[in-house]
C-alpha cells in the first residue's frame, strides 16, 4: 500500500526560518523540479512551463492565452480597445502570478538567474496585461504595487548574467535602466521622493557600487595614479619607467586597429 506520509520525502531536509531553502530534484517522469521547503511541508514546481503542470485552455498559461486573445481580438477589430478581463479572469491570473513568484525566488537561491529573468519578465507581462485589459479599476492597480520588486529581481539577474560573462558594463547598464524604470514608477504615482528610501532601489544602488569594485582598473588609468604618486614622492627615475610604459600600451592601442586594416 503507497504511503501519503511525507515525513520520509522530509527526512533530513530541515525548515530553516527565515530562510528560502530550495534543491532540484528529478520527477518520477523524468523531468527536472524544483522543491521548496516550508515549515509545514514543501512547494513542488516544473522547471518550465507553468508551475504546476497545468495547460489552461491548451495554453502555457493564462497568461499566454490572454495575451494570444487579445491578438485575436485586434485582428478582427484593428484595435486591441475593448478587449476586457472580468475579476474573475483578474484574480486567476493573480493566483497563477504567485506559483511564478515561488518558482523565481527557487531559482535565484539555485542561481539560475536565466529562469529568474524568465519569470519575473513574465510577471512584468502580466501587470500590463492587467492595467491595460482590466475590466474594474481595482484589479488594474491591484498587482502594481510589486512592480518595482519584480523590475529589481529581473534587474539583478541580468546583472548576474552579464557579470558571468565578465561585461561589467553591460551590467552596469543594466543596473541603471532598472533603477530608472523604479524612478519612471514612482514618478508616475507622484511619490518621486519616495525613489531613494525603496528597498528596490536601495538593493539596486548596493548592486551598483558592487560592479563597480569588481571592474577591472584600466592599465592606463591605474599607472596614471602610480605616475602621480611617484612625481608627488619625488621618485622621478620612477615616474620615467611608469611613462614609458603608458606611451607602449598607448601605442600598441592605437596601431591595433591599423594592422586589422591591412589585413
Amino acid at each position: 500500500m503507497a504511503s501519503y506520509d511525507l515525513r520520509r520525502i522530509l527526512a533530513g531536509w530541515d525548515y530553516e526560518p527565515g530562510q528560502i531553502t530550495v534543491r532540484k530534484i528529478t520527477g518520477d517522469d523524468g523531468t527536472v523540479k524544483l522543491q521548496m521547503r516550508l515549515d509545514l511541508g514543501l512547494l513542488q514546481m516544473e522547471s518550465s512551463g507553468r508551475p504546476d503542470g497545468q495547460r489552461p485552455n491548451g495554453s502555457e498559461s493564462l497568461l499566454d492565452y490572454h495575451e494570444a486573445q487579445v491578438e485575436s481580438h485586434k485582428e478582427r477589430n484593428g484595435t486591441v480597445l475593448g478587449y476586457e478581463l472580468t475579476p474573475d479572469e483578474c484574480q486567476a491570473l493573480r493566483e497563477e502570478a504567485v506559483q511564478y513568484y515561488h518558482r523565481y525566488l527557487a531559482e535565484f537561491v539555485l542561481e539560475d538567474f536565466e529562469g529568474v529573468e524568465r519569470d519575473t519578465a513574465r510577471n512584468l507581462r502580466l501587470l500590463d496585461l492587467t492595467a491595460r485589459h482590466a475590466r474594474e479599476e481595482s484589479d488594474r492597480l491591484a498587482l502594481e504595487q510589486y512592480r518595482p520588486y519584480l523590475i529589481m529581481m529581473n534587474t539583478r539577474a541580468q546583472v548576474h548574467l552579464a557579470l558571468r560573462r565578465g561585461r561589467f558594463k553591460t551590467a552596469q547598464a543594466r543596473v541603471e535602466a532598472g533603477l530608472s524604470m523604479i524612478r519612471d514608477f514612482m514618478e508616475s504615482f507622484g511619490q518621486e521622493e519616495a525613489f531613494e528610501e525603496s528597498p528596490e532601489a536601495t538593493i539596486l544602488l548596493a548592486l551598483q557600487q558592487e560592479i563597480a569594485a569588481r571592474m577591472p582598473t584600466d592599465p592606463v588609468q591605474r599607472l596614471e595614479e602610480e605616475l602621480d604618486k611617484a612625481i608627488e614622492e619625488e621618485r622621478y627615475e620612477d615616474a620615467i619607467v611608469l611613462r614609458e610604459r603608458i606611451g607602449v600600451i598607448r601605442a600598441k592601442s592605437t596601431l591595433a586597429p591599423s594592422r586589422h586594416r591591412r589585413k
